[in-house]
């Protein structure tokens, strides 16, 4: 058991609430003006975790606090021995995450050790809008770069083989049947792949799953590299965000595909080492609770 006086854990605290600060701060400046942000948003709303939430730094599990008040009364914090004043995640909160733990190093075990595709072209998007008109799709107040008509060529002039779930459901009923994949919730182990961009978004969600079992010096690692995901995501898609200085890649393009393809490798490269640790965190945490 690592022991952390107040002056250390407090100092590590403060060194990551400024750092989300960066991303938060003015995602709840947005929110007070009611002000939407079809790209900055996604992290705060699709995602479950409260900007209050990722502020508060956690140690992991196997590290103590000592004069930390502020965490006793946390969900998965007690006592760090009989009769002591210091707090960490206990052994109880461990056993009792054992299934989500488990799970989560299935999936990325899973995806790790799946060869990275890179011919998607961010198409998903584009199938969440096919046969929409523009004041029906979710980001209704930006336009589409190519009109209604456009954007429905482009989807029916491509190939689309989306793995992700999450990013499937979302697809137009008559876009669905146009995707060469049929990925489902229960099944996620068997299509995840680490070239997709939402599986590297993703480990923002499973890293903060396990919070406070892991550190949230991860979860805001898993954090920064699903925030630039998600601008090359929407930098992407079929809407017209130059106003927000976002340039688009236009993958309907050849150019363009070539582009979105690069961008991808290169996140699925930096995506791999965050995966890892993800695994690594998984496997000490189940073998901790033997």
């Amino acid at each position: 058991m690592e022991v952390l006086d107040r002056e250390t854990w407090a100092e590590r605290a403060a060194t990551h609430e400024r750092r989300i600060a960066a991303y938060v701060d003015p995602h709840l400046s947005r929110r007070r003006d009611r002000v939407k942000h079809p790209v900055f948003d996604f992290l705060f709303t699709y995602y479950s975790l409260r900007p209050a939430q990722l502020r508060r730094w956690h140690p992991g599990h196997g590290v103590a606090l000592t004069d930390a008040p502020e965490y006793a009364d946390l969900k998965g914090y007690g006592p760090a021995a009989t009769g002591d004043t210091s707090v960490t995640v206990t052994e109880g909160h461990l056993a009792s995450q054992q299934p989500l733990v488990t799970a989560t190093h299935r999936l990325l075990t899973a995806t790790a050790g799946r060869p990275a595709h890179f011919g998607c072209f961010g198409l998903h998007e584009w199938a969440m809008v096919y046969r929409l008109t523009e004041d029906e799709t979710r980001h209704a107040a930006w336009p589409l770069r190519l009109g209604p008509d456009g954007t429905d060529r482009v989807v029916e002039g491509h190939r689309i083989a989306c793995s992700h779930f999450d990013a499937y459901r979302f697809f137009t009923p008559p876009a669905r049947p146009l995707n060469t994949l049929s990925p489902g919730r229960e099944d996620r182990a068997a299509f995840e792949q680490p070239g997709c961009l939402h599986a590297g978004m993703d480990l923002y969600k499973h890293a903060f799953r396990l919070l406070p079992l892991v550190s949230s010096d991860l979860v805001a690692d898993c954090f920064e590299l699903a925030w630039e995901i998600r601008v090359m995501d929407m930098r992407a898609a079929p809407y017209d965000l130059i106003a927000l200085g976002l340039e688009p890649i236009r993958i309907e393009t050849t150019d363009g595909k070539r582009e979105y393809a690069e961008a991808q490798r290169v996140f699925s490269e930096r995506a791999a080492p965050i995966r890892q640790r993800l695994i690594e965190e998984c496997e000490r945490l189940l073998a901790s609770s033997c």
